[in-house]
């Protein structure tokens, strides 16, 4: 019974490891170059899937991104210098996390203003609350009736 449980066990976390699409004939025979391959292919994103890196993507285009950042760590580019070169080729929406720069500004502080705007319009929405009545006065036969029951 607990090797079956273990069985299962080792099952559902085998499924829950990452599938990286690596295949083997890519994979650089120098680790410390595969490692920085591995690391730069996880910050650039496939331009057939879009929401996944080319490190995780099947696609062919991911595969020829994945070659060419491995060719020029071979050829001594740094890291910078084999992003800079995707970039130039495939624009700033190559990277998964764009710079920032003067044209990513607004992609940046989006967050921070929708988050200023909320925190104010909820500001304004409790000021305007503040001293003003919740419901409608009494009429003269409800407050006689309050009186009576208070005075029980």
């Amino acid at each position: 019974m607990i090797k079956r449980l273990l069985l299962v066990l080792a099952l559902i976390l085998a499924a829950a490891a990452p599938a990286l699409a690596v295949n083997p004939d890519e994979v650089l025979s120098d680790p410390a170059l595969e490692a920085r391959a591995r690391t730069l292919s996880a910050q650039l994103r496939c331009m057939v899937c879009q929401n996944q890196s080319i490190d995780d993507s099947n696609a062919d285009l991911a595969k020829d991104l994945r070659l060419l950042v491995r060719e020029r760590l071979v050829d001594g580019d740094s890291d910078r210098q084999v992003l800079d070169y995707i970039v130039s080729r495939y624009g700033e929406f190559v990277l998964l996390k764009p710079r920032f720069s003067a044209r990513t500004i607004l992609l940046w502080a989006t967050p921070v203003l929708l988050i200023l705007a909320g925190g104010l319009s909820l500001l304004l929405f409790a000021r305007r609350r503040v001293g003003r009545p919740t419901g409608s006065a009494l009429t003269d036969d409800e407050r006689a009736r309050l009186d009576r029951i208070l005075g029980e």
